[in-house]
C-alpha cells in the first residue's frame, strides 16, 4: 500500500514540467544552432516554491556559457544573448504551460545595459498568459557577479 501511494507521489511530480522534460525539450525542439551555444538548465519553476514572494512568476533559469564561440574581442555578442533570453522564455512558457505547446515569437524587445565577457545567466519569467498570447520578461546577470547585463521583454503567440 504504502509503494503504491509513492508511486503516485512520483508520478504526480512527474506530470509537472521539470528539468528531466527541459532537457528533452531541448534536444527535441530546439534549433541545432541554438543548441549548439551549450545552454544548460539551471532551474524550472512551474510552481510556487514554499517561501516564495507574493509576486512570484513561473519560469526558468538557464546559463549561456561564455565561450570563443560567442564572443567578440572578449565580449558576449548581443546575438547571443537574445538567443539565450528566448530559449529561456520557451522554458519558462513549458513551466507556466505544465509542458510544450508549439509557439511562436510575435515580439521581443532587449535593452543591453553593460558588456560581459562570463557566463550569463538568463531568469526568464511569465508575467501574464492570455488565450492565445504569453508575456514574458528575461533579466540577464553575469554569473560572475551577478550584475545585471540585459532585459528582454516579451510576447508569444500560442500556435
Amino acid at each position: 500500500m504504502a509503494l503504491l501511494a509513492r508511486r503516485r507521489e512520483v508520478d504526480n511530480v512527474e506530470s509537472i514540467f521539470g528539468i528531466k522534460a527541459a532537457g528533452r525539450l531541448m534536444l527535441e525542439v530546439l534549433s541545432p544552432w541554438v543548441q549548439d551555444l551549450g545552454l544548460l538548465i539551471e532551474a524550472i519553476e512551474p510552481g510556487r516554491p514554499a517561501g516564495a514572494p507574493a509576486d512570484w512568476q513561473p519560469g526558468a533559469v538557464i546559463r549561456l556559457p561564455a565561450s570563443d564561440k560567442i564572443c567578440h574581442n572578449g565580449v558576449v555578442c548581443p546575438q547571443a544573448l537574445m538567443a539565450a533570453a528566448d530559449t529561456a522564455m520557451v522554458f519558462a512558457c513549458a513551466a507556466a504551460w505544465s509542458g510544450y505547446r508549439p509557439m511562436g515569437a510575435v515580439d521581443q524587445t532587449i535593452h543591453f545595459l553593460r558588456p560581459v565577457n562570463f557566463d550569463v545567466l538568463a531568469d526568464a519569467r511569465i508575467v501574464r498568459i492570455g488565450r492565445t498570447t504569453t508575456f514574458g520578461r528575461v533579466m540577464l546577470s553575469s554569473a560572475a557577479d551577478k550584475r545585471p547585463v540585459g532585459m528582454v521583454s516579451s510576447a508569444y503567440a500560442m500556435l
